[in-house]
């Protein structure tokens, strides 16, 4: 379920968090579809490489640069038997933790909220787990229905992919 939000409120850190839980919930239960209706219409989800953190999608090699249209069509891929990677889905665990608010947290609900994240992400698959560790970094905007996710940016900690192999669920 995701949180709503009176707009006559002001943005909490347990709202924020309550929201982000939701959204990793969505993700562990492969509840994709939902979890495509938290984000804006002009919504962009980022991976930059791990070797240029501060890149820039304008000029920069990403992992993922994604827009709402893309970010439906890697949904619809996960979701079909065709996708190798995922089917049968891996099972994760993405546990969110210091929660941090960077804007102003009086500010008004339509506002545009900057949050940041630590995250660990754990993918089980084929009888090998996986970790992935690192920080998001949110705006969030309201909406009639509640928060909306404007811009989430996923910065790995770790300096090598290898390990992990590749990046095909959602993190």
């Amino acid at each position: 379920m995701i949180p709503t939000i009176n707009t006559s409120s002001t943005i909490t850190r347990a709202i924020v968090e309550e929201f982000l839980y939701a959204e990793a919930e969505m993700l562990d239960t492969w509840r994709l579809d939902e979890w495509l209706e938290l984000f804006a219409a002009d919504a962009k989800y980022e991976v930059p490489c791990n070797d240029a953190l501060d890149g820039d999608p304008s000029r920069d090699m990403m992992l993922i640069d994604d827009d709402l249209t893309r970010l439906k069509a890697r949904v619809t891929r996960l979701n079909s038997r065709r996708a190798h990677r995922e089917y049968p889905h891996s099972r994760t665990n993405h546990q969110i933790f210091n929660v941090r608010i960077d804007s102003d947290p009086r500010a008004e609900v339509t506002a545009e909220i900057v949050v940041a994240a630590s995250f660990t992400v754990w993918r089980f698959r084929g009888g090998v787990t996986r970790c992935y560790v690192g920080q998001y970094h949110y705006k969030l905007r309201s909406s009639e229905t509640g928060l909306r996710i404007a811009r989430k940016r996923i910065n790995l900690d770790m300096t090598d992919l290898r390990s992990v192999s590749d990046v095909a669920i959602i993190l």
